[in-house]
C-alpha cells in the first residue's frame, strides 16, 4: 500500500445497526472513506448497494475536502428490514450548505449532488452543532 495511509481519526460504534468514523481534512480521507463504507456494508450482508453507496460517499466526502478544513464524519445506520433503507451521513465543519449546481459537460466539478440527488431515494442536509450534515437514503432491495 505504499505510503497511503488508513487514517481515521476516530471510530465510534461499528458493531450493531451504526457504523461512524471520522476522517482528517486530508485527500486521502476520500479513499479511506470509500474503502470502510464498501466492508462495512459487505460485512452487512449490503452487497447490493455497496458501489453505489461507496460512490456517493467520497462524492460527498470530495465536496467536504473542497470547501472545509476540520475533520469530516462519515455516519452508516443499516435498514432494520430488509426492502427498507440505508440512511449515510458525511458531515463537515462548514455551517453553509452545499448548492446543487447544474454542471456543463466541459466543468471538472460540479455534478458530486446531482449525483447523489439523481441516485437516492431523498436526500437533504441539516444544520450540526459546528457544521452541517449532508445525508441520503438508499432503498435496499429485498
Amino acid at each position: 500500500m505504499g505510503s497511503m495511509a488508513w487514517e481515521v481519526i476516530g471510530v465510534i460504534d461499528t458493531d450493531g445497526g451504526c457504523a461512524e468514523w471520522t476522517f482528517p481534512a486530508d485527500p486521502g480521507a476520500v479513499r479511506t472513506a470509500r474503502s470502510v463504507v464498501r466492508r462495512k456494508l459487505h460485512g452487512w450482508g449490503l452487497e447490493s448497494v455497496a458501489d453505489l453507496t461507496a460512490l456517493l460517499v467520497s462524492e460527498l466526502v470530495t465536496n467536504a475536502l473542497r470547501h472545509a478544513t476540520g475533520p469530516i464524519g462519515v455516519r452508516l445506520v443499516r435498514p432494520d428490514e430488509p426492502s427498507d433503507v440505508l440512511l449515510v451521513e458525511v458531515s463537515d465543519p462548514l455551517p453553509e450548505p452545499p448548492r446543487e449546481r447544474v454542471a456543463r459537460p466541459e466543468d471538472e466539478s460540479g455534478r458530486g449532488l446531482q449525483l447523489v440527488a439523481s441516485s437516492s431515494r431523498r436526500w437533504g442536509t441539516r444544520p450540526g452543532e459546528s457544521g452541517k450534515t449532508v445525508w441520503f437514503e438508499l432503498a435496499v432491495p429485498d
